[in-house]
Parts: C-alpha cells; structure tokens; sequence
C-alpha cells in the first residue's frame, strides 16, 4: 500500500476513535519516547475531546521528556492501540494493547513483524518521530495540529536516533523536518543539556569502558559490564546500556558488543559500516543495519557472538 494511504488510513482511524493508547517499545530511548509522547500531544492538541494516553515503564533517565500516563485495563475496551517505534510484539510495553478494539503500528525498522490492523513501517526514515512528523504534515488539513511540546518531543526524538545527525541515516528529509520543528516555541538549549547531561557516577562508568574495552580480530571491539561493575558504578541495566556509542569515538574500530549482565545478557552492537542486524537476528534480536540488539544467555554464547562479529568485519 502507498504511504500516502496508509497516512490516510491512520488519520482516518485516529478520527474515529473516542479513545487512543499510544504504546512504545521495552527499555525505551529518546526516538521511543518521542514518537510515543510527541503523537500522543499531536493528537491532545488536535482532539481535546478525545481521551488519549501514553503508557508503558517509566525510564528513569529520560522522565525529562515526559510523564506517563496510568490506566486501568478497563481503559483499553474499544479503544484504538498505536504502537510507535517497536519492530516486533514480543518487545511492545505493556501487553494490555491486546484488549484493543484496533491497532496501528508506525516503525521504522525492518518489517519482520507487520502487526497492526494498519501497519505503516519506513526504514528509511531516520526515526519514527520523523515519520510522526509526516504524518502531522498530512493530517494538517483535518485538525492535526502540532504543539510546541510535540515538536520538542518529536526534535528528542529525531536528535537521538541520528547520534545529533551524525549517523548515516540522516537524509534531506530528516534536515527539512527538524527546520520545521525548530520554529516551533521550545527550548532547545534546555532540551540539549537534558539529553547530554550525565551524574557523576555516569561520567566515571564512561571513563571505566574507555579504560577496559578490549580490541579483538579485524577492528572489533567490545565491553563486558557485569553486575559487579554495575553494583560498584551504581548504574542500572537501562543506564549502562545507554553508553553503547562511545565506542564508536575510537579510531579503527570497525564494529563493537557491549554487553550488560541482566536475564538475559543483553547485547547492543553497532557498526561503522558492516552489516550487523543479521547477527543481532542470530541471538534472539534484530534492529538496524548498523545499530541493533540481541540477548544471549551465558557468557559463552556471548563469545560466540564475538566470533561471528569478527568474521563478519573481515
């Protein structure tokens, strides 16, 4: 189906639901939250009649952004469900969007898992709250209006799934809908210093994966962070997890694993230029070409991993 339809269709199901439960992925980050919490205040703008929430485990780091919505299961009967950025079922927060009456998914990761009563996924956009921000731009003739507080949100959004523009994944699009986004009346110093602020324990974990990452075959890298060094850094699972790109800051390093203790080990891996979702796919994961997770369950199958990350970058 054409995107131009598919944008349609939503707009036209979101119109005709009283009641919308946005959901996004577990272990959220920046594009998770900005593309949940951005449509959610789109459509609040657009429909102040109309109940919508934003639900899912709150993550701590990122309670700048916004606050979560807490609802009981009653909520959810002949109501419309949107899951934003969430590529398959199994990692959607909050398993209530079954009782739905309907259900949308918006992504843009490879489309293994095409859920949804609707299912409108584009990977070549940069992050979902891009794709947000179409779908805006389509609906702006039947009511859609986007708030400052949206376009902050879907900004955090775009600003965090590029490494700030950095990643290959930016494209003219990305640039002409973030110059769209910052004419709207929002503190973007504010928002910056919100997203690259770290507390102290933050900042030595940083120095300690600098200090202790190790280089393997054909320029891979990789972490180990285990409960102990978590427990001694005061950190979370979420928080270590979240220092995966510094790695990429080091020169040579072609592709690199940081793995967090947890149940199960998990694994973000990132690339430079090797393809490495189809490993992440290998060890109960998936995601991006070039950034994408897995879970393995003991230390050895982590090194299994390793080796075929080091094949993979020969």
């Amino acid at each position: 189906m054409k995107t131009e339809t598919l944008k349609k269709d939503i707009i036209e199901m979101i119109k005709s639901y009283e009641k919308i439960i946005i959901h996004r992925h577990v272990r959220p980050d920046l594009d998770a939250y900005g593309s949940q919490c951005g449509l959610g205040e789109i459509l609040k703008a657009s429909f102040p009649e109309k109940k919508i929430y934003m639900v899912g485990t709150p993550a701590l780091a990122l309670n700048y952004l916004h606050e979560l919505d807490e609802i009981e299961d009653e909520e959810w009967n002949g109501a419309l469900a949107i899951v934003t950025d969430t590529a398959n079922q199994e990692r959607i927060d909050d398993n209530r969007y079954v009782k739905a009456e309907k259900l949308i998914k918006i992504d843009h990761h490879p489309n293994h898992d095409a859920y949804g009563d609707i299912c409108w996924v584009n990977v070549e956009a940069s992050a979902t709250s891009e794709m947000i921000f179409e779908l805006f731009e389509a609906g702006k003739n039947m009511g859609f209006i986007c708030s400052p507080e949206a376009a902050r949100l879907l900004y955090g959004g775009i600003a965090g799934d590029t490494g700030h523009f950095l990643y290959p994944s930016t494209s003219c699009d990305t640039f002409r809908i973030v110059s769209e986004l910052v004419k709207y009346d929002f503190d973007r110093n504010q928002l910056h210093t919100e997203m690259y602020e770290e507390p102290m324990n933050m900042i030595k974990l940083q120095g300690y994966i600098l200090e202790n990452f190790e280089t393997l075959e054909n320029n891979v890298g990789n972490i180990f962070i285990t409960n102990e060094i978590k427990e001694k850094f005061n950190v979370s699972s979420s928080d270590a997890s979240r220092l995966v790109s510094i790695l990429g800051n080091v020169k040579g390093i072609k592709a690199w694993a940081f793995f967090t203790e947890d149940k199960p080990i998990r694994v973000n891996l990132r690339s430079k230029g090797t393809i490495i979702n189809t490993i992440a796919e290998k060890y109960n994961g998936g995601g991006h070409p070039l950034a994408s997770g897995a879970n393995v369950s003991s230390w050895d199958e982590a090194k299994l991993l390793l080796k075929d990350l080091v094949d993979a970058c020969k």
